[in-house]
């Protein structure tokens, strides 16, 4: 999952846990409320209670009576508007059938559901009646009881949070998709670092990145700029290693050459001899020695032209000494005189300037995809194809392809010897190789700089 939308999904799950916990503390202030609202009514009216029995001058006798009388007329429109909606006012002494005073409850708002109200009772509890004593003086007057009425503290804690959620919801709304944008905004340089990445894995050391903002994707980019740097300097010191693990190669295999037909050839041309010595003295003496003689000479001279094979193999590739077109030519004559399937060379743009390590290492790819197309293959036929590009980006562009069939990617995973030397002298001089599937067989392709 895309690290932008983790971010986007993690924050739209905070602002619901936000949004939960802003519902739960409307609903308990919203019912707490009504205790506060029971409170101060009850307050109020007691206050206006004493107010009325000091205007009405109603205490007429002694001051230490134990109850003042008459109760002055306090159910009045004026004590109406000092009790809270939906709490419910008793005075006592009350007069006989008097029913307790109750703020106006209609206007709070439709039924909550009966889970809400329900979850409410349970979690909260029923709300505490308050007694608020009314004292003129030093004489207690009676008491002012007020409550709350249960069904309307319940609509206007639902209404509360009817009126609360939907501006909630509504900054939650807005404070996500202002969020998820700014995320976005910041984590998109994060695409150009690894988009700069991805040219570091296909050769390319040193991507231009963008200057950043934000420190740490600053300290990403500076990051990225050394990696580019060590993977270019490890690359350069890579490739001077096997140039010289190349020379190495090549300067054991020209002493190898040297031994082999200093001592097996001169030894083999000795044998060769005294086998022909024998085989002359033996005829008409003994025709099983003279039998003999020409089955060692026959088996001397295989193992000479074995050994010239092994040697034009180990000494300096022909382009090295004629130039990469004379080679690739003599080279496919060589092959196209011992084997079987024909070998059709295209060649393609001025190759006769091309010298050195480049002609060197297209030699040595045409010869070891040559000698594994006959050697492991059934082809019929197989293709070697030399282009010069010219141009800004000049390079060597050679392609070898059979139709024997064969799995391109078992080609891939092959460690053998022939085809990992030829990755190591392409990538020594800066190019690339390609291998995969053709129309009935193998393709195997290698781009070399003409500036290497």
């Amino acid at each position: 999952m895309r690290l932008v939308l983790q971010l986007i999904a993690r924050l739209a799950l905070i602002v619901l846990l936000c949004l939960a916990a802003a519902t739960i503390w409307v609903t308990v202030d919203a019912y707490r409320s009504v205790d506060r609202a029971t409170a101060a009514s009850a307050d109020r009216v007691s206050q206006a209670l004493e107010a009325l029995y000091w205007r009405e001058l109603l205490l007429r006798s002694n001051r230490t009576r134990d109850h003042l009388l008459p109760v002055p007329d306090w159910r009045t429109t004026e004590t109406m508007k000092l009790i809270a909606p939906g709490i419910c006012v008793q005075f006592k002494p009350e007069t006989a059938f008097e029913k307790p005073l109750c703020g106006q409850s209609k206007g709070l708002g439709a039924a909550p559901p009966r889970w809400f109200s329900g979850l409410v009772e349970t979690i909260l509890g029923d709300h505490a009646a308050v007694a608020q004593a009314i004292s003129a003086r030093a004489t207690t007057a009676g008491t002012v009881s007020a409550i709350a009425d249960p069904d309307a503290a319940i609509q206007l804690a639902w209404q509360r949070i009817q009126d609360s959620f939907g501006v909630a919801l509504a900054m939650a709304i807005a404070i996500g998709v202002l969020a998820s944008l700014a995320i976005a905004h910041a984590l998109a340089p994060a695409r150009g670092i690894v988009s700069a990445l991805q040219r570091m894995a296909e050769g390319e050391h040193h991507p231009a990145l963008p200057r950043f903002r934000s420190m740490e994707l600053a300290m990403i980019g500076r990051a990225v700029g050394e990696l580019g740097d060590r993977l270019a300097q490890a690359n350069e010191q890579r490739a001077a290693l096997t140039e010289r693990l190349l020379d190495i190669r090549d300067e054991e295999r020209r002493a190898l050459a040297r031994e082999l037909h200093d001592e097996f050839g001169q030894n083999l041309t000795a044998i060769l001899a005294f086998a022909s010595t024998i085989e002359s003295a033996g005829k008409g003496r003994n025709d099983q020695v003279a039998q003999d003689a020409r089955m060692i000479t026959q088996s001397v001279s295989h193992l000479m032209a074995c050994l010239r094979g092994t040697l034009s193999r180990l000494r300096r590739p022909l382009a090295e000494e004629l130039g990469l077109e004379a080679g690739l030519v003599a080279l496919t004559q060589n092959y196209q005189h011992a084997a079987r399937p024909a070998i059709r060379l295209d060649l393609h743009g001025d190759l006769a300037d091309i010298q050195g390590p480049v002609a060197v290492t297209a030699y040595r790819m045409a010869q070891e995809c040559l000698t594994n197309a006959l050697r492991h293959t059934d082809a019929s036929e197989v293709s070697l194809r030399v282009e010069r590009r010219s141009g800004p980006d000049s390079a060597l562009l050679i392609s070898v392809e059979d139709d024997g069939g064969g799995d391109a990617g078992q080609l891939v995973q092959s460690a053998g010897f022939g085809l990992t030397g030829i990755r190591e002298r392409i990538a020594a001089v800066g190019g690339s190789l390609t291998i995969g599937p053709a129309a009935r067989g193998l393709s195997v392709s290698a781009t070399i700089p003409l500036a290497a």
